[in-house]
């Protein structure tokens, strides 16, 4: 028989291990002394202690999971209760528990970390949705709408919360979009109807100084033609595509009648040359305004530029295309920065691009709402096939997105 500090064998070859419970059998050795049965289950004992030893490392310095922590003691505690080595078992066994209480207090740590990076989310989104409830009454469109699509990108990048309040403040948040982009859509629909109503009134104008081109009624003709031109300032523009064509007959038919004014009153040619002068100086002012910058500024000052020029009158017949020609590069340029702007708030096909674009950020949600479940369910198999759906998903939506961000200008 042989034996040390924490087992022995016995004349049957039976081996045995000291525990605080008394001996237990470790298991029967018959292949050759019992110096070599003790020494081949000290060794499985060496083994545990390394396992163990490297379990207690990869707590203290990994990001090993507390259910992978807890799963590694149970079946190194297994071993142990097997009594399958030779050594100070309850040793180990005590090492185990302290080894429970360390994942069990990281449990406990990584739990209140998830608690706090939840109320940060949950705060976030808040404000979030106070600032889009407060953007959703401005007026601002364009600047308001910009701000409006950075807000979704910075939601997109925080976590979700669980999902009563996730989808409480979503849709909140998606309630105050909606609510700027009706609003919106109303205010161009509104400017359209002026439009329209502009034109109509325009078309009216045109008639009557068409009419009043012929006229040798000098005089009051003249008068009633700046009559016509204030109403027709006063009236606004009209859809781009009539507002040029009702402006050239109008001011062809003012053309008629003042280049036979003109001849008449050719006396009047010096005062036209001295005209010609001071247009020719505005002419050049106004073009100081391209290229546009500031469109609001730019409209502002041409407006004061153009308020002079007609206060000017009128200048020789031969230069009068050329000067006006000047002016009018100037405000087809304002125009066009007009409509560019128009263009990029074009409300009807920002509604649809939003429309799907929402769409698909619901699906979006929708599916990783269903992959956090199937993970906490152990459904890995369900988890992957979603996440394979969720690619082939986000891809539409950012595809989506950058469309959308084409309106902004």
């Amino acid at each position: 028989m042989s034996s040390d500090p924490w087992g022995r064998v016995d004349e049957t070859g039976t081996v045995y291990v000291r525990t605080a419970d008394g001996e237990k059998v470790v298991g029967s050795w018959q292949a050759g002394s019992p110096e070599e049965a003790l020494a081949y289950f000290e060794r499985k004992y060496e083994g545990l202690v390394v396992e163990i030893g490297l379990l207690e490392k990869r707590v203290q310095t990994t990001d090993l999971s507390a259910k992978d922590a807890q799963a590694a003691v149970d079946h190194l505690r297994e071993q142990i209760d097997a009594h399958h080595a030779v050594g100070d078992l309850d040793a180990l066994r005590a090492r185990l528990d302290k080894l429970v209480g360390l994942v069990e207090a990281r449990r406990e740590e990584r739990r209140a970390q998830r608690a706090r990076q939840t109320d940060e989310a949950r705060q976030a989104k808040e404000s979030l949705v106070t600032e889009a409830e407060e953007l959703a009454r401005s007026d601002q469109w364009r600047v308001a709408g910009e701000r409006l699509r950075a807000l979704v990108d910075t939601w997109k990048g925080l976590p979700r919360l669980d999902r009563k309040s996730d989808d409480e403040l979503w849709h909140r948040f998606s309630h105050a979009r909606s609510a700027f982009s009706k609003r919106r859509k109303a205010h161009f629909a509104q400017l359209d109807a002026q439009r329209e109503e502009a034109r109509k009134i325009k078309e009216q104008l045109v008639a009557e100084a068409e009419a009043l081109s012929g006229s040798t009624d000098w005089g009051p003709t003249a008068a009633r033609y700046r009559e016509l031109m204030a109403d027709w300032k006063a009236a606004g523009r009209a859809q781009r595509e009539h507002e040029d064509d009702l402006w050239n007959r109008f001011r062809g038919a003012q053309d008629v009648f003042f280049a036979a004014r003109g001849s008449v009153f050719a006396e009047r040619d010096a005062e036209q040359a001295e005209n010609l002068k001071l247009k020719e100086e505005l002419a050049e002012e106004a073009e100081k305004l391209l290229p546009i910058t500031d469109l609001k500024a730019a409209r502002a000052a041409f407006r004061s530029i153009n308020e002079r020029w007609e206060a000017i009158g009128h200048v020789p017949r031969d230069a009068r295309g050329r000067v006006e020609g000047r002016m009018h590069i100037v405000d087809r340029a304002i125009q066009e920065a007009e409509e560019a702007e128009w263009r990029r708030t074009n409300p009807e096909a920002r509604a649809r691009a939003e429309g799907l674009t929402g769409q698909l950020q619901a699906a979006v949600d929708k599916l990783r709402g269903q992959i956090e479940q199937a993970r906490a369910q152990g459904n890995t198999a369900k988890a992957d096939k979603l996440e394979k759906e969720l690619e082939g998903r986000q891809a539409l939506l950012d595809q989506a997105l950058k469309g959308l961000q084409e309106f902004g200008g």
